[in-house]
């Protein structure tokens, strides 16, 4: 029996982690995001995140993190994951367009100076491009986690692109990085 597949896809997720680890400018924007969080919530404020897909369930899964832990027992970091709720998500979708499921959450949940990461493998998805006009006038601080390429996002907003196309492989990092920020914030706000 050969593991060759299995050794050429673990590689594949090694080669791009060590990109990011030797990226200066990827590294700084991943402090920096955290910074920026820290500060909101320092100030009352919390940390939004929305995106589709696999995208959908890793800013649930960030959400939890602030929320209930990461790496000790400490209070809860306000944070939520805009799409949660079911009915809302599909009386929006039904009443404006999918492509204002999370404009219209994010109007209601948000407030100057809370922190909006949206999640897009692509940088390209309708319904997240769409909240980037509210999420300014709203003076939420918004950074993306995208592809490579950044997509559409990358013109409009910050944002810290995985060094891949490869879907599988940005999810990966997307969550990576996620867990990055949610440790550098516990451990600055708790000061551990």
């Amino acid at each position: 029996m050969s593991f060759e597949t299995i050794r050429n896809v673990i590689q594949a997720s090694i080669d791009v982690k060590k990109e990011i680890l030797d990226s200066e400018l990827i590294l700084a924007q991943i402090d920096e995001l955290a910074n920026h969080c820290l500060k909101s919530l320092q100030l009352g404020g919390k940390v939004i995140f929305a995106g589709n897909g696999g995208s959908f369930a890793d800013s649930q899964h960030l959400a939890a993190e602030f929320i209930s832990r990461l790496q000790f027992d400490r209070e809860p970091l306000a944070s939520i994951a805009l799409g949660t709720n079911s009915s809302s998500t599909t009386a929006i979708g039904n009443d404006y367009g999918f492509d204002q499921i999370f404009v219209r959450e994010l109007k209601a949940v948000s407030r100057s100076g809370d922190v909006y990461i949206p999640i897009s493998t692509s940088g390209n998805s309708q319904n997240i491009l769409a909240t980037i006009e509210t999420a300014k006038r709203l003076n939420l601080h918004v950074v993306a986690l995208t592809g490579s390429t950044g997509g559409k996002l990358k013109g409009q907003i910050p944002c810290i692109c995985v060094p891949s196309t490869r879907t599988e492989r940005i999810q990966e990092c997307h969550i990576m990085i996620g867990h990055i920020i949610c440790g550098l914030v516990e451990d600055r706000y708790f000061k551990k």
